[in-house]
């Protein structure tokens, strides 16, 4: 990502599921929701993505009021319709057609002046994937613990 800057990411989706593919989509957004995300008021937590005749939008998207804003400030969880090109809207319908799999946004961020949004086509973990994966992590950290402290040893 080439002069990015990262306004907000998904944790809970990495977490949740498998990631089997990525798609930069752009958004189309209003002002106060603009000048709010400069201020870093964005929550993707329980978002999702949906394609609906044949447009793909983001649902429960949080973006925070703009504080300096008037009576024409924007709802903060409006539907807000992603920026795609025809053939990956068509890619992204065939691939939601497999049961399982959902749309989810992983991160959001600038790009060039531009507010971007990563989708991930994904699929659901188990319990014991998820806990897999927290074991290993434990591991991994408490291997690093003991390599630490044999390097202060010596």
């Amino acid at each position: 990502m080439p002069q990015s800057l990262l306004i907000s990411r998904n944790r809970k989706a990495l977490h949740a599921y498998h990631v089997l593919d990525r798609i930069e989509a752009g958004i189309a957004l209003v002002g106060t929701e603009v000048k709010s995300l400069r201020a870093g008021n964005a929550n993707l937590k329980d978002s999702y993505a949906a394609v609906t005749s044949h447009e793909v939008f983001l649902h429960q998207m949080h973006i925070g009021p703009y504080d300096k804003g008037n009576i024409a400030n924007h709802a903060p969880l409006r539907i807000r319709k992603l920026l795609l090109q025809r053939r990956q809207i068509r890619k992204l319908e065939f691939a939601l057609s497999e049961k399982g799999l959902t749309l989810v946004p992983l991160s959001l961020y600038w790009k060039n002046n531009k507010v971007k949004v990563e989708l991930g086509l994904v699929r659901g973990k188990r319990q014991y994937d998820k806990r897999a994966a927290i074991a290993r992590r434990e591991e991994a950290r408490s291997l690093d613990r003991v390599i630490k402290q044999y390097k202060k040893r010596t």
